[in-house]
Formats: structure tokens, C-alpha cells, sequence
């Protein structure tokens, strides 16, 4: 969970919810004239937005309501002071006063921003940033700020996303003021801007000497493709570099961040930029360098890098179909980790992330409350990654969600919604979605109830790794359906952490990670923990006889294999040729008689088969002679091991030669008399629906599992592993098919199959046998 002091909250602008009033006394901002210029895409303007100017008793009424601790708002500078450096509207002093005070009454901690992109016209017609008075003018928008409203704040952020007024603004003309300059004019812009940024901390040091003040930036997240270190080093460079197009400039981090934090713009702009700088004074480095307590950061999304053969930065393609959401962004949640990080080995401040969500197509259901899952989903998977962040020691201060209820959103107009409470435009009421609910518990408990704190509630779809064998068929592609190549495919490990295999999840939070690696790093999934993951389970494809062998037990494997644990493994047989048999145990009285059988090469005394069918569930414990014969198919369940010693493999060649054999240890750890097959061999031809015991041991248990309409598992204080072995069915709203193997991890809760199937259950023994 986060820290006792972490700042929890929601964030809002004064243009996007404020509206208009006849008697505000406000004065016209650059998007009150970007928006009378049709530049909106509904055709839409803010003069009532979410009408906050007259709700706002009410709106912080419901924040109360929805435990909201810290609520992020700017302050219109066009509002209070209507031509920008003249006369202060007194009405707009009352209002935010009010405003304040109402927040306070109602246990909300206020985080004023200063500029929001509320820029006065009247200045804009003086060339706006472009002039090198306008960071002056915003040093006396900043001692009104200070003179009115100190006494009742105690944290202040001066620019909000200063890229996008530089970029979008100046450079590509996409948002108010709808400029596309020179990159010399938007250069020194951006400098006025960050010149600004340092007056208004001065000032604000002398009006609020007590008060947090910091600075909130954007940009996506460069997050690395993989966890390679390589990979890792090529993102961080990239986040921190220059490699956008010189007509995008604006969008990077370190040139809009390294001369607040480090007092000096990168080196490697500065190259780049050369033919456009102005000069750049020491003393203009000193103002902008002010001292700051955080560093805020809007963060949404980010983009796949990696490492090329040379080092160099590679940027890779996102997954087809990728998730996004209603603004057609990316949903990456990786991001709310990399950047957090990313930042604070570079800045080492406090990181507060000030605005982070999505906008979803929200739509009333018809008890009238908005089911916004899908937001749910995105804000627990950002969240528990921005957590992951705090817990490996980056000084994460706060998080606020972007926003508090739905408002204007700029050039999208009406038609994107952000919020956590629903806004109908026509009548103006307020509902909490569902996804507020969800946040209020988020902050009332720092957010013990995020995934990252809970067992993982998502089946775990497990891709197999297979192996080409001498005796091995075609069986797992043409029956079982794997993409998988050639005549001789022998097995497939659907569930296996074994470094001679290793099976990957799927799908879901932990795709493309391998399940030794999970086992490894979340032990949540899990609940007991041992050196590696214990279970090992293979589907056998016996085109012809594999080799009669034994494996040995834990003890001599340990001694005698480097440490190995020993091999216990049993069988299901999926299908069978008719009349088909396996070798389980042999015929030797004694273990004189069992070395004379091996040395003299009686095998046909010395083995034991049994007839078999479909159905059948085998025991083999270590000691036992066995081998599938050919036309078998079986599902096999064992301790993840590979031990295995061959007495007898047909004198068959493998790869130019005879395949190792190894009859000293065979004869060590044969056990002698053979256990009878009355306690080896199951036969199952339940066809009722129901989960049926098939062993227990000191390793696993093992059952099968019969589906014909719906049936409920319980998974509480084990993970279990299934295969579906026949048919097809669902596991809640998952479809499952013949050859699937996934894991339900502890906690799951109720695992609701139905469908018409079959499938082996496992799990790993609890109580150990004495």
C-alpha cells in the first residue's frame, strides 16, 4: 500500500467546468476566442461547461460523500484579473475564496494551479508567450494569487503541462491560441514560460513561506519492450532525448524539466536547436532553477522501446488490436511505473502525478447508475503499477484522477468523459459512477484494495513449450490443435517452470512472462513458496514405445544429480489404440533376480505390461519400472523434474547414435518387489458431472473433472492447475477448448465452468505425508 501521507485526490480545470455568469466580471480567455472560431468538434463552447460557478456547494458536497481527500482546481487568470496585469475582479477574489473555504468545511485539501491554460486574451494580442514582458505579467498574476488566497492554501503548482501550451498552442496550432510560429518563436516561448514558472515560486515563497509549491509537465512514457537491461537503459534515454520531429518539438521531458530541477537545459537540445536559440542567459538559468518540493506529472500513456543490435533505440510496434480508450489512446499501465521512476532517478523529488485516468463512452444503464467497469479496470492496473513504483523506492507523494466529473475537454468538446461522476448536460445532475465508488475505497484504505495488494483474480492461460522426440507423433497438432510443426512432436508441458521447458502466460496482466519467472515474483499468485514451482504437467503423444525406465526419489536424485529433486509422476490416459498396454513395475523376486534380468537383457521376463483403456489414471512413484507403449496418449501430473534413467531404449538411434542408458543407477533405485497393480491403476468411466478424487500424495493431488452443464469449483487457500482434455465449455466468461492449461490462482474465489468437458485438476499437497 502507499504511504500513511500519500496525497489522494481528483483534479479539475476553471475553464473546462466553470462556465460563465453575466455579472462574473470575467475577462475573455484565448479559448473563448479559439471556440467562437468553430474549432470545437460538437460544435460546443464553455459557457455553461459543468456550471461549477453556481454548483460548486453541491460538487464539493459529493466529494465529501465520495471520501475525495485533495481536490487540484486552477484558478482563471482571465477571471481574476480580465485584462491580465490590470484590475483585480474582486467578484472572482469572493468566489475562489468561497470556493476554498467550502472545501475546507468539507475536509478537502486544496492544490491551486495557477495556470491551466486560462491565458487572457488581452495579452495574447500582445504576442502572449512570444513577448518577454509576459513572464512579468505572470509574476503579478502570481502575487494576486499569493495576496488573496495563501491564507487559505497550503499547496500551489504553477503550470500545468506547459508542452501542450507550447505545442499545441504555438507549434502545431491544435488548441487555443491556434498559433503555428517559427521554431525560434515557440523556443523562446517556452523559455518566457519557464522564466514565469521561477517568478511565481519566488512569489509565492514570500506570500505562502509554508507552502509545497510544484510543477506539473506531461508527456507519454517511454517504457522499455522488455525487462532486458538494454532495453530498459534505450526507453530511459529515450524519455529523456530528442527525438522528435523539430515541427513537434514540444513533446519532451527534459527540456521542459531539467532547468527547473538541475538549473540547465540538456546538452543534447541544445545541439539540437542551435540555429534557433536566443542567447540564454546565467542569470535567466538562476531565476527559472527556484527551488521547488515536487515534481507533478500528467501521465496517460506511453510507447514500447527497445535496444537495436548496436544499442541503439528501437521503437516497437504495439500489440495488434491493442486496448484503448475513448480519446484513442494507448492503454498502458507499465507507464504509471516507468515514468514515476524514470523521473526520480533523474530528479530525486517527491513525484506527484497529477492527472491520470481515461475517458470511456459512459452511458446510463437502465437502474440509471453508469457502469464503468472498463475504467475500474484501467485505474487498478495504473495504480497498482504507479504502487510498484513507490514499493522499489521512488518517492511517490500523491495521485490524482483526472477528473472529477465529466467537463469540456477542449477541442473534443462534450464528447469525451473523463470523470468519476457522471455530468447530463441538458439538466446538469450529477451521478457517481461506479468507478467513483470504487476510488473512494481506493483512498480510504491507500489502497490496500488495488490488485497488487490482493491475490491476482484472472485465470492464468498458460502457452506450452513442446519437444521433439524419437518415439513422438503428430497427435498434439491434429488432435490437441497446437501450431506446431513436424512428425515426431512428443510432449507437451502445458504447465511448466522447468529450465528443459518453460510454459508462458498467454494473456492478461502477466502476458509474455515465463511461469518461473511469476512463481518467482509473485507469490501472491501462490500462497506456499518453494525453490521452484513443484508441478510439471505433459501431455505424451507415444507414437511408438519410449524406453523402459525409473526415476529415482528425492534422496538419491539430491545426492547423486546435483541437488535434483527425484521424479513421482502419474498418469491419464487420454487415448489408447485397442488392445494397448503400458509397462508398470516388473516380474524380479528379488534384487539379484532384477540384476540378472538386466545384465543377461531379459526384458521380456524382466517387465511388467498391463492392458489399458481410455480413462485409466496410473500412479507411478519413483522406483517403478514403466514406459507408455506406442498409440498411447496420456496426461501426465509429476514433481517438476527431469530425471529419468533408461534401462532399455530397443537399441534404437537418436541423433547418429544409441541414446544413453544407465543401468548402475536403474539397479539402485529399482524398488523390489514391484508395488502390486491393484494400487497402481484407476479405472475412471464416470460420465456424471463432478470433480473425482484420482490420487493423493506427498507432492500432488489429482482429479478429474467432468462438465456437463455448470459447476462450481471453490479456490481459496491453493491455486489449482487444469487441463481440458475433452470438449468444450467456458470457465466464467473465458471459452475453453480441448488443450487448454491455465492456473487459478489463490483467492480466486468461485470458478464457474460450464459447457460440456473434461479436464484434470491438480494441485500441490499441503499437508506433507509423515
Amino acid at each position: 500500500m502507499f504511504r500513511d501521507d500519500f496525497v489522494w485526490g481528483v483534479a479539475a480545470s476553471a475553464y473546462q467546468t466553470e462556465g460563465r455568469d453575466v455579472n462574473d466580471g470575467a475577462g475573455v480567455s484565448i479559448w473563448d476566442t479559439f471556440v467562437s472560431k468553430g474549432k470545437i468538434a460538437d460544435g460546443s463552447n464553455a459557457d455553461v461547461a459543468c456550471d461549477m460557478i453556481h454548483r460548486y456547494k453541491e460538487d464539493f458536497a459529493i466529494m465529501k460523500t465520495m471520501g475525495v481527500k485533495a481536490y487540484r482546481f486552477s484558478i482563471s487568470w482571465s477571471r481574476l484579473i480580465p485584462d491580465g496585469i490590470g484590475e483585480v475582479n474582486e467578484a472572482a477574489v469572493s468566489f475562489y475564496r468561497d470556493m476554498l473555504i467550502t472545501m475546507r468545511e468539507n475536509g478537502i485539501k486544496p492544490f491551486i494551479t495557477l495556470f491551466h491554460w486560462e491565458y487572457p486574451q488581452a495579452l495574447e494580442d500582445k504576442g502572449g508567450w512570444v513577448n518577454p514582458e509576459s513572464p512579468k505579467w505572470f509574476e503579478r498574476y502570481a502575487q494576486v494569487v499569493g495576496d488573496n488566497f495563501a491564507d487559505l492554501c497550503d499547496d500551489f503548482i504553477t503550470f500545468n503541462e506547459p508542452q501542450c501550451t507550447i505545442n499545441l498552442g504555438y507549434v502545431r496550432g491544435y488548441h487555443a491560441p491556434g498559433k503555428e510560429l517559427p521554431l525560434k518563436d515557440t523556443l523562446f516561448a517556452a523559455h518566457n514560460l519557464l522564466k514565469a514558472h521561477g517568478l511565481a515560486v519566488k512569489v509565492l515563497r514570500q506570500k505562502a513561506p509554508n507552502a509545497r509549491i510544484g510543477y506539473a509537465p506531461t508527456c507519454g512514457v517511454a517504457y522499455p519492450a522488455s525487462d532486458a537491461p538494454k532495453d530498459i537503459e534505450a526507453a530511459k534515454r529515450r524519455y529523456f532525448g530528442f527525438d522528435e520531429d523539430l515541427a513537434n518539438w514540444g513533446w519532451n521531458v527534459s527540456w521542459f524539466l531539467d532547468p527547473v530541477i538541475l538549473g540547465r537545459y540538456p546538452q543534447e537540445g541544445i545541439d539540437l536547436f542551435k540555429d534557433d536559440l536566443f542567447e540564454i542567459t546565467k542569470e535567466d538559468m538562476e531565476l527559472i532553477n527556484q527551488p521547488i518540493d515536487f515534481i507533478g506529472q500528467n501521465i496517460y500513456n506511453g510507447y514500447p522501446i527497445k535496444a537495436g543490435d548496436k544499442g541503439e533505440i528501437v521503437y516497437e510496434k504495439r500489440d495488434r488490436g491493442y486496448n484503448q480508450t475513448a480519446m484513442g489512446w494507448p492503454i498502458t499501465p507499465s507507464c504509471l511505473y516507468w515514468g514515476p521512476k524514470f523521473l526520480y532517478e533523474r530528479y530525486h523529488k517527491d513525484i506527484l502525478i497529477t492527472e491520470n485516468g481515461m475517458a470511456c463512452c459512459d452511458y446510463p444503464a437502465p437502474d440509471g447508475a453508469i457502469h464503468d467497469g472498463e475504467r475500474i479496470a484501467f485505474l487498478d492496473k495504473y495504480i497498482s503499477n504507479l504502487q510498484k513504483a513507490a514499493d522499489e523506492g521512488a518517492s511517490i507523494m500523491g495521485y490524482f484522477h483526472w477528473s472529477y466529473c465529466d467537463n469540456f475537454e477542449w477541442t473534443d468538446g462534450y464528447t469525451k468523459r473523463f470523470g468519476l461522476v457522471y455530468v447530463d448536460y441538458p439538466s446538469l445532475k450529477r451521478t457517481i459512477k461506479d468507478s467513483g465508488f470504487w476510488f473512494k475505497e481506493v483512498m480510504e484504505t491507500n489502497g490496500k484494495n488495488l490488485s497488487i495488494n490482493n491475490s491476482c483474480k484472472e485465470p492464468l492461460f498458460l502457452e506450452p513449450h513442446f519437444t521433439h522426440n524419437i518415439w513422438g507423433g503428430t497427435k498434439l497438432r491434429d488432435v490437441f490443435g497446437y501450431n506446431i510443426e513436424g512428425d515426431d512432436i512428443g510432449e507437451c508441458w502445458g504447465i511448466a517452470a522447468h529450465p528443459n521447458g518453460k510454459s508462458v502466460v498467454k494473456s492478461g496482466t502477466f502476458r509474455g512472462v515465463s511461469l518461473d519467472d511469476l512463481y518467482r515474483d509473485h507469490s501472491e499468485l501462490f500462497g506456499t513458496k518453494h525453490d521452484k514451482f513443484p508441478l510439471l504437467t505433459k501431455i505424451i503423444d507415444a507414437k511408438s514405445d519410449l524406453s523402459i525406465q525409473v526415476h529415482p526419489d528425492d534422496e538419491y536424485a539430491g545426492a547423486n544429480e546435483n541437488g535434483s529433486l527425484g521424479k513421482t509422476e502419474c498418469w491419464y490416459v487420454l487415448d489408447c489404440d485397442e488392445d494397448a498396454s503400458l509397462v508398470v513395475g516388473h516380474n524380479a523376486a528379488t534384487r539379484q533376480e532384477l540384476a540378472d534380468m538386466m545384465d543377461q537383457g531379459r526384458w521380456s521376463d524382466l517387465i511388467r505390461e498391463v492392458k489399458i483403456s481410455k480413462g485409466d489414471f496410473i500412479q507411478i512413484d519413483p522406483g517403478t519400472v514403466h514406459a507408455i507403449k506406442g498409440g498411447v496418449v496420456v496426461l501426465e501430473t509429476q514433481q517438476n523434474s527431469d530425471i529419468t534413467y533408461r534401462l532399455y531404449d530397443y537399441d534404437r538411434i537418436w541423433n547418429g547414435s544409441k541414446r544413453e542408458l544407465h543401468v548402475d543407477k536403474c539397479k539402485d533405485v529399482i524398488t523390489v518387489p514391484a508395488k502390486d497393480l491393484s494400487d497402481a491403476i484407476i479405472h475412471d468411466t464416470d460420465k456424471e458431472q463432478g470433480v473425482r478424487l484420482l490420487n493423493s500424495c506427498k507432492y500432488y493431488e489429482v482429479s478429474r473433472v467432468n462438465v456437463t452443464s455448470k459447476l462450481d469449483i471453490e479456490v481459496s487457500d491453493k491455486y489449482l492447475l487444469f487441463s481440458v482434455i475433452e470438449g468444450t465449455g467456458l470457465l466464467g466468461s473465458h471459452p475453453l477448448k480441448k488443450g487448454d492449461h491455465f492456473i487459478l490462482p489463490v483467492g480466486f474465489g468461485t470458478a464457474r465452468f460450464a459447457g460440456d468437458m473434461k479436464l484434470i485438476m491438480s494441485c500441490e499437497a499441503l499437508v506433507k505425508e509423515s
